[in-house]
């Protein structure tokens, strides 16, 4: 009972600091004074290192001891939380917030592996189902503790919730948890590989981030392609050089595989990406409280939990093809609805419909996808292929935040530059505007001293002309959704004799 207290407590802290981070971003940009891009790097930093390093979290714990990596793992992540609390400036906590990502990938990955070593049979089955069941609630909670926690005290103490989880985790985990490892494991660590795809997933978003500026230099274009390349070096050092790669190659010579994590790629990249720039609607431009803003996506994330075992025994009696289709195509649909809501209206007829579509989408991609994905490998790399499709959902987030806020700002730019165009501005009013529209791309006003004559019109321009980049974001998720259905559609997805059976691994509820 022990062991899996202090796996779900471990996890939980992750899952809670992804969720509830998001909702409080907009009450940081007021306290920090940070811009656009600032801000999505408060995010991205902590996702680059554990979407890189998740693989090596897990190789390092077998290699070198479940338990003593967890440990690690724990303490890092509970060390960054509390350097996060106190940051006193953002390049201050964008460092912090790298570290945590390093913290939670050697965390992550060792909670599922206690309960695998500390459990067997039918007990391992309730104890991973418990598990399962407990982050899933971690993951609707998170956005409203968040939103509670930075509009009654402070952003601050998002992370300070942490520090009292990291403490029970480690006293729980040295206490009563036993030290296992697998004594088969490589002896070497990929280490070229876990530093070739940090620098590349690094480079990538640096540079698609830099290319939001409205400046868009081409020292930003020139990184943003640097980082493909050594995506792609990456790829093949582990195909063709690496004696021990973290990401195993021969698993994508399984067809159903390859096409599994496809749709993850694509289905997640819209999902991630767009649901980042939603807060900033709801609290900057609609005017929602941030406990209101983190309560809105609740109906998408209870339908999509409490019907994933429905849509799970689908894949019995139908196959998984029909299954991931649809739930693509209703996602898309939640995405368009997303992309309807202009400025105002009640939130029951505006983002809760759009909420309840994606989630619907959610409960029929969410337990089909992760059995095909499991399904398509033997049952020994099993643990590994569960990784690398956790970790590509990952990816595909981290990519995406940075791709869509290029399309949101180039749309909010020209937008903005029309709508001031009609407002006749003073020209030290435009100056000021110009000056502050990095963090204007967020759609608050802040950091604008212009007359009430002024002041009014422009925080309109600021408020529509960041609803029609939102839309643009919605817009794109929706194709990706569109392409994720059409991979479903042709793409052949069936293992033979194991179309059945497996159940929906506890990382997929941490994405």
């Amino acid at each position: 009972m022990w062991v899996l207290i202090a796996a779900i407590l471990g996890s939980a802290m992750a899952i809670i600091d992804t969720t509830a981070v998001n909702v409080a971003l907009p009450v940081m940009q007021r306290d920090l004074s940070a811009s656009a891009a600032g801000l999505q790097w408060i995010v991205e930093s902590y996702t680059l290192f554990l979407s890189a390093l998740i693989l090596v979290g897990g190789s390092f714990g077998d290699r070198f001891g479940r338990r003593a990596i967890f440990l690690l793992g724990a303490a890092i992540f509970t060390l960054s939380s509390l350097a996060c609390a106190l940051a006193p400036t953002l390049p201050f906590l964008i460092a912090a917030r790298s570290i945590q990502g390093i913290g939670a990938a050697l965390l992550m990955p060792g909670s599922l592996s206690l309960i695998t070593v500390a459990f067997s049979g039918e007990a391992r089955g309730r104890a991973i189902g418990t598990w399962s069941g407990f982050t899933s609630i971690m993951a609707a909670i998170g956005p409203v503790l968040g939103g509670w926690l930075a509009q009654a005290i402070s952003w601050r103490a998002v992370f300070l919730i942490n520090i009292p989880l990291g403490i029970i985790v480690l006293i729980l985990t040295r206490r009563c948890v036993a030290e296992s490892r697998d004594d088969a494991a490589p002896r070497s660590i990929d280490v070229a590989g876990a530093t070739l795809i940090t620098l590349g997933l690094g480079a990538l978003v640096y540079g698609l981030i830099s290319l939001q500026s409205a400046q868009r230099d081409t020292l930003g274009l020139a990184i943003a392609v640097a980082g493909g390349l050594l995506i792609a070096a990456f790829i093949y050092y582990e195909r063709r050089i690496s004696r021990d790669p973290m990401l195993q190659a021969d698993l994508f010579e399984s067809r159903p595989f390859t096409g599994a994590n496809l749709y993850t790629f694509l289905l997640y990249a819209g999902l991630s990406g767009s649901l980042y720039f939603m807060p900033f609607d709801l609290i900057n431009v609609q005017g929602y409280p941030p406990v209101a803003a983190g309560a809105s996506l609740l109906p998408f994330i209870i339908i999509m939990f409490t019907a994933s075992r429905w849509s799970g025994g689908l894949v019995v009696r139908i196959g998984a093809k029909k299954p991931l289709v649809i739930g693509a195509l209703l996602a898309a649909a939640g995405f368009a609805l997303f992309a309807v809501p202009g400025v105002g209206g009640s939130y029951w007829t505006t983002f809760f419909p759009a909420a309840v579509v994606l989630g619907c989408g959610g409960a029929f991609f969410v337990a089909p996808l992760t059995t095909t994905a499991m399904n398509a490998v033997s049952a020994e790399q099993a643990g590994i292929a569960s990784g690398i499709n956790n970790a590509v959902a990952r990816t595909a987030g981290l990519i995406a935040i940075a791709g869509l806020g290029l399309a949101l700002a180039s749309t909010f730019e020209k937008h903005l530059d029309a709508e001031v165009t009609k407002l006749n501005l003073t020209s030290s009013a435009i100056a000021q505007v110009d000056r502050e529209r990095g963090k204007l791309l967020s759609g608050q006003s802040v950091d604008l001293r212009l007359p009430a004559s002024e002041m009014a019109g422009v925080t309109a321009a600021i408020r529509t002309s960041y609803v029609a980049g939102f839309r643009e974001t919605m817009i794109l998720a929706a194709m990706l959704a569109l392409c994720a259905a059409i991979v479903a559609a042709v793409w052949d997805l069936r293992v033979p004799g194991r179309e059945a059976g497996a159940a929906v691994p506890p990382l997929e509820t941490s994405r």
